[in-house]
């Protein structure tokens, strides 16, 4: 069989999962993808979807927007356009641990939630509109909640320090 000119994805792929040391057959237990075809695709005759990309990113710690570069699906600049909001929530010194979880979230839901509505190349949305992405809100406007419920107790937990502060002061 013909290469399919997906090389450059196999080889990468099979570089990262010989610096994770990792066998073939645990990258693709670790993936829930077949050895076979795993095998094919680091010699370059298959070619990954983009959620065989993830799964296999995820199985080896790495960006799956970095194996989405690798395999033409994302072009560089894109991909640093998607790394630039999480990084900016991360280095928010504003914003507590919890505060910055829910916002990456809320943003990463609303990606895939965006990604499922876009056409395909037959101009059809992707499945993933109607109650799938209904859901979607739903899990976001739950996380904004959880967030806002954590905003909350920090505010509440902050007022009673001034009020304790103030009363010591007013004992002094």
């Amino acid at each position: 069989m013909a290469s399919l000119n997906v090389g450059n994805v196999g080889e990468f792929l099979r570089e990262q999962r010989r610096n994770a040391k990792l066998s073939l057959r645990q990258l693709a237990d670790a993936a829930g993808v077949s050895n076979p075809y795993l095998s094919q695709i680091e010699r370059g005759l298959r070619k990954p979807s983009a959620d065989i990309l993830q799964q296999l990113a995820k199985a080896l710690r790495i960006s799956a927007e970095t194996l989405y570069v690798q395999a033409g699906i994302l072009d560089e600049r894109e991909r640093d356009d998607l790394l630039q909001v999480p990084a900016a929530i991360l280095a928010d010194p504003s914003i507590n641990e919890g505060q910055k979880q829910a916002l990456l979230q809320i943003y990463e839901s609303f990606r895939k939630e965006n990604a499922a509505a876009q056409p395909d190349e037959s101009g059809t949305a992707a499945e993933g509109t109607g109650p799938a992405k209904d859901k979607g809100r739903v899990q976001a406007v739950k996380t904004t909640k959880h967030a806002k419920d954590a905003r909350t107790a920090e505010h509440a937990k902050d007022a009673e320090q001034d009020e304790a502060e103030a009363t010591e002061a007013d004992a002094r």
